[in-house]
């Protein structure tokens, strides 16, 4: 969706803005039929100088929430009105498409300035995040307009998280609604330190003020509960223009600001990230030649000199800033909000997803985490499956336990639940890979909140915000051991693998496997078979067959396989593992010795074959999510090796993944 342009004229307390009760203005005729506001004095004699106050200008980023149909998209089509942020040529189309597709009659219908998705115009609400500028006099303003809608919360948490404050609107004839509770809580949970409770749609009740405090005072008690100690109410009608851009006369009760006189006084100056400790995480080394080696970010919180000792996380080595490096040279200083590139008086080693921070107060570094999570996919949260964390600049594998409990929006209760779906809130356990450097999302949002990505989609599945690192991550370190990985492969003259065979159930893993095994013992090679039916009489004897489990039969046979190949072993495993992230998650483990083998039998003839009678049973609905009945299998993409099973028989399989792997082993072995 386009951005709207600069303003053309003066904005707010320029004399020209229409009464709020009063009937829309009439623009300037022009000859030939055009018509266009006209401009302020400032531009019509010097646009530099009116370029250059403009610059100058504060700017606030807020978001409009709600519930659906509350009117945030008629709002800020008012206050891209009332503020001549409009063209007239937008105009002209406005008008015309408010009598064709509007929702008022002949009026004008100010939300489609910012719906302008076909599906939003033909349903009458709003589906995307609307990004809209505008200004006025005192300050410049990103807007974003967030869906009511319950499907499409995840896009209310996209606009919320660049905001520095939120209005929140309320119908005055349906009172404070369940979408309305969710959007609250989850301002709060994103830490917006401004909310502006917007009651619109007060010329449908009659500007009843008893409405009003009915509404406000039913609000301050969810508020309350859920941590929102202050807001600002404020009585509006975003389709006739009370209480918006000038006072109404139809509210002689209320005596506070109206909401874009409360906007433009929002405290956005005062940056409490500058405040904070040091902190820049890095996005790149600069390094344009063999003389100059920087390192590249944009500085999260506090401020830095050259000179001033700083901490390399998670490393933790320390050394000092030599020069802070702009596009406009150097500076003697740099804070919050700046993109500089540091150079350090230490050779040290620093890269992507490191952070600079102050020497004596750096931030936290940890590889497991409580915290609180928005489920944001369609597909729910699979606990124990490895997803993308993106934290800043830092990007690591993680898992999600089964959460601890998921948050009722209405009664803030605590439920006990198995997994996330589709916009719940829930607080849960999560494990990174590797350390992850990071601060509670209270203390900031930059080393705080991160999103988790589907491995094999690239989509964004949940946003989420740290609150601590678990003190059993504190308590539990890496031990130095003497005898290496590559000791014990050395000592038994070999390098370790991990064959994956993967398949249907009765497409002839294990038979393959079983072959492939004597092949090498034949050979003197020192190898262990992993068979899925076997491993779960023991290590995986309490795992149903759910999606879950199935992601935590597989994390656990990873864990074991590495395990073996750390001692040096050929290791071979034949399971469905019928999901693909989980495959990737292993081949994660084990980047140079993982070798994926996709049985590849059709369904058809795996479930003639059905040597176990498991196929039968399943049909009968006797076996609950059995894999090709009533659980998808995702077939590898890209394998290593493809046995086509009606064409290659077991003994000649076998013989060519041997062949395969002697192929890729060094010379000598």
């Amino acid at each position: 969706m386009a951005m709207s342009p600069l303003p053309l004229a003066g904005g707010v307390g320029g004399g020209q803005l229409p009464h709020s009760t009063a009937p829309l203005p009439s623009p300037n005729p022009l000859p030939g039929g055009e018509r266009e506001y006209l401009p302020d004095s400032l531009i019509a004699s010097d646009i530099t100088a009116y370029l250059e106050q403009h610059q100058r200008k504060s700017l606030l980023r807020f978001i409009t929430c709600g519930s659906v149909d509350d009117g945030k998209s008629t709002l800020i089509g008012r206050l891209l009105y009332d503020s001549r942020a409009i063209f007239a040529d937008q105009l002209s189309a406005l008008e015309a498409d408010s009598k064709r597709v509007g929702t008022q009659g002949q009026n004008i219908d100010f939300a489609l300035l910012v719906d302008g998705l076909a599906a939003e115009r033909e349903q009458g609400i709003t589906i995307d995040v609307a990004y809209r500028f505008f200004a006025t006099e005192k300050r410049k303003f990103i807007v974003a307009d967030t869906p009511g809608h319950e499907q499409y919360t995840r896009n209310m948490v996209t606009g919320a998280s660049t905001a520095d404050a939120a209005v929140i609107l309320i119908d005055a004839r349906k009172g404070v609604l369940t979408q309305t509770r969710r959007h609250s809580f989850l301002v709060h949970l994103l830490r917006l330190r401004h909310v502006v409770l917007a009651l619109n749609k007060m010329d449908l009740v009659g500007y009843d003020q008893s409405v009003f405090d009915t509404i406000v005072a039913d609000y301050r008690a969810f508020a309350t509960a859920i941590g929102i100690t202050d807001f600002t109410a404020i009585p509006i009608s975003g389709f006739v223009g009370d209480n918006i851009a000038s006072r109404s006369e139809a509210t002689p009760w209320y005596a506070g600001p109206t909401l874009i006189e409360h906007l433009e006084t929002i405290d956005v100056e005062t940056d409490v990230a500058q405040a904070r400790a040091f902190r820049l995480p890095v996005q790149w080394v600069n390094r344009p030649d063999l003389d100059f080696r920087g390192f590249s970010g944009l500085i999260a919180s506090g401020s830095v000199k050259p000179g001033d000792a700083v901490r390399i996380l998670p490393s933790g080595r320390t050394s000092t800033v030599g020069r802070i490096v702009t596009m406009d040279g150097d500076v003697p200083e740099a804070v919050a909000g700046q993109s500089v590139t540091l150079t350090l008086t230490d050779e040290v080693d620093c890269s992507r997803g490191d952070v600079i921070a102050t020497a004596d107060n750096p931030p936290q570094v940890a590889d497991q985490f409580q915290a609180t999570i928005v489920w944001m996919a369609e597909t729910p949260l699979l606990p124990g499956r490895s997803y993308w964390l993106k934290l800043g600049t830092q990007t690591v594998a993680a898992t999600v336990q089964a959460p601890r409990h998921a948050i009722d929006v209405n009664t803030l209760a605590e439920l006990s639940v198995k997994t996330l779906a589709l916009n719940d809130i829930g607080v849960a356990e999560v494990y990174t890979d590797r350390d992850l450097v990071f601060e509670p999302f209270s203390e900031g949002a930059d080393l705080g909140g991160f999103i988790l990505i589907d491995r094999a989609t690239n989509a964004t599945v949940a946003a989420g915000m740290l609150h601590f690192a678990l003190r059993r991550a504190q308590n539990v370190h890496w031990q130095a051991i003497d005898i290496t990985r590559a000791a014990h492969a050395a000592q038994k003259g070999q390098t370790p693998r991990l064959l994956w065979f993967t398949g249907l159930s009765g497409s002839g893993k294990s038979t393959i496997a079983n072959l492939v095994e004597k092949k090498l013992y034949a050979l003197g090679r020192h190898s262990f078979l992993l068979d899925g039916d076997n491993v779960r009489h023991g290590l995986n004897k309490d795992l149903g067959f759910t999606d879950a489990d199935r992601v935590e039969n597989i994390r656990r046979i990873g864990e074991v396989a590495k395990l073996m190949t750390d001692a040096g072993l050929i290791v071979l495993t034949a399971f469905i593992s019928p999901f693909r992230a989980e495959r990737e998650m292993v081949r994660a483990m084990l980047p140079e010795e993982f070798v994926e083998i996709f049985v590849d039998t059709p369904l058809a003839e795996a479930e003639a074959r059905d040597v176990k009678g498991l196929y039968a049973k399943a049909r009968a609905g006797k076996i609950a999510n059995f894999t090709g009945i009533s659980s998808a299998y995702e077939a590898p993409e890209r394998p290593d090796i493809r046995i086509d099973t009606l064409r290659e028989s077991p003994e000649a399989a076998a013989e060519r993944i041997v062949e395969h792997i002697m192929g890729v082993w060094s010379p000598d072995l």
